[in-house]
């Protein structure tokens, strides 16, 4: 009988190796065991055991997606210090985190001076966004030119476009930091305008509004780009003193 049992074991492990199910093999004794003591019946050890399946893939994919965000360091809102910045409405940063924004394609901008949150609240909400099953990516603001231009150049720019209009959410951090040359300039815009009401995006600058054109140099792209941005968008000011420069 134990010879049985055994081959048994040997030939369920293949079986679930084949049907892509480790999780089922790892855990189907364990499961089975607890199963018998607690006299759990046959589709309630099933169930165990497909839960346990799903969490795992489920955890995986989001492990996936933080990945594919490319994120420089990882935030959360949970270490975020919401009384050093009374400016920041915590209740609109949990609203946020819902992720209902996204799919009603809507955007968000952080605007505040440098060292103030604005990037770990957008990475803490780009995360959320991942935890949740969105597919998101992350740019420095000069990154993203410099990849545009070099695609430009290499005659990949429209399999690049393609790519970013996979996204549900693009983070474009850091915008106001480095002027972008005239072309630079305009195929940024070129992406901007094409995840308009397509593909939402946060956007964080130490920039007032007015002092967009240091950045994008024409009035006219930066009044067509904010024209885009700021339709149907969050605006959220991270008022106060560096963090940096007060550590």
């Amino acid at each position: 009988m134990k010879s049985q049992e055994t081959k048994s074991m040997v030939l369920l492990h293949h079986h679930l190796r084949a049907l892509r199910l480790p999780t089922i093999g790892a855990e189907c004794e364990k499961v089975a065991s607890q199963a018998a003591s607690d006299n759990v019946d046959h589709l309630a050890y099933l169930l165990q055991l497909t839960e346990l399946e799903l969490l795992e893939r489920e955890r995986k994919a989001a492990d996936r997606r933080l990945k594919a965000a490319r994120f420089p360091t990882m935030k959360s809102l949970d270490n975020f210090d919401f009384t050093a910045r009374p400016s920041v409405n915590k209740m609109l940063i949990a609203e946020l985190a819902r992720c209902e924004f996204i799919d009603q394609r809507e955007n968000v901008l952080l605007v505040g001076n440098p060292g103030t949150g604005k990037s770990h609240l957008a990475t803490a909400l780009a995360a959320a966004a991942c935890a949740k099953g969105y597919k998101v990516r992350f740019f420095r603001a000069t990154e993203l030119v410099t990849t545009l231009i070099e695609a430009r150049d290499e005659r990949t720019f429209l399999r690049l476009k393609t790519q970013l209009a996979k996204l549900d959410l693009l983070v474009l951090d850091e915008l106001g930091y480095v002027p972008a040359s005239k072309v630079g300039a305009e195929l940024l815009f070129d992406v901007i305008s094409t995840a308009y009401e397509r593909t939402s995006m946060i956007v964080t600058t130490n920039l007032p509004f007015e002092s967009w054109t240091e950045v994008l140099g024409s009035e006219r792209l930066t009044g067509a780009t904010l024209d885009r941005l700021t339709h149907r968008c969050k605006i959220i000011e991270t008022r106060g003193e560096s963090y940096r420069l007060t550590d």
